[in-house]
């Protein structure tokens, strides 16, 4: 059955518990994330990245989501991840994408808010439900050193609670993605989140709220963070590690390059279910179903 983000999210909100949300590039990674899921009974909430919906790869994807949605027992999303081009959104929507997120945060608040609110004003005609972000969670890692030699220290662009209240006013998005620690990819030393901007901007919003950069949190953090508010954790490089390992596991001691692909998956699927059940337990969203 495939829901609204909405829908999921305000569960979550009222239940005190997180969703984790996973990125899936192919039908293995689809099929770890549904199958755990439905065995941990928990909502599935399954994203996909622009770079994977080029193309053809915009319908393909979207079709094989929609219909595995139908053989599951469990409440599925399709949220579109990361997107900042109003016509790569509606096209989406098209698609069958139950949820969209316009990344706007690069851009000024007043740009920011505006397309936000003009994007969220037509996915909302269309049943869709829209996330949008304030403040940046970079795509550098924490730790790491940009092309200006300097340190990308994720705390130079956290959300600014001032500006949540009157950003929420004027886009009336369904969730926000807010910047407090956390960084996109693998991290090169430990985050330290901060939960006392956290609690700031709990306290002028009572719309759902979204960690971006999930993979390699500790899980202490991640669990403290739940309980000050977030309802929504995204995940892709955990399960792209558990992936490509098995995949090299399997790979690198195979002798027929003719083996079946279902042989040569399964170390790999083995690996991301166990990622995925380990972030549906430590979320609180398995048992919610």
């Amino acid at each position: 059955m495939l829901v609204t983000m909405k829908e999921m999210l305000e569960d979550a909100k009222r239940n005190h518990y997180a969703i984790p949300a996973f990125d899936v590039s192919n039908y293995e990674m689809l099929k770890a994330v549904l199958e755990t899921c439905e065995e941990e009974k928990s909502p599935a909430l399954i994203m996909a990245l622009g770079v994977d919906l080029q193309g053809r790869n915009m319908d393909l994807l979207s079709s094989m989501v929609k219909s595995s949605a139908k053989f599951f027992n469990i409440p599925v999303c399709l949220h579109m991840d990361h997107a900042t081009d109003f016509d790569f959104i509606k096209k989406g929507i098209d698609a069958g994408f139950s949820s969209v997120m316009f990344d706007g945060s690069v851009l000024p608040f007043e740009e920011n808010a505006r397309k936000t609110a003009e994007i969220a004003k037509y996915a909302h005609k269309m049943g869709v439900s829209v996330e949008a972000e304030l403040g940046h969670v970079g795509n550098a890692s924490v730790g790491s050193i940009s092309e200006t030699g300097t340190d990308t220290d994720p705390g130079e662009s956290l959300t600014v609670p001032d500006e949540v209240k009157r950003f929420i006013d004027i886009t009336n998005v369904d969730a926000l993605a807010v910047a407090i620690g956390t960084a996109h990819g693998v991290y090169q030393k430990t985050p330290e989140l901060r939960i006392d901007r956290l609690d700031e901007i709990t306290a002028v919003c009572d719309k759902p709220l979204v960690l971006h950069g999930g993979s390699g949190t500790p899980v202490d953090q991640m669990q403290n963070a739940i309980r000050h508010g977030i309802t929504k954790i995204n995940i892709y490089s955990d399960v792209l590690y558990a992936l490509n390992q098995g995949l090299k596991n399997t790979l690198n001691t195979m002798t027929n390059p003719s083996t079946w692909p279902f042989i040569v998956y399964e170390e790999a699927l083995r690996g991301m279910k166990e990622v995925v059940r380990e972030k549906l337990h430590t979320f609180g969203s398995a048992g919610k179903i």
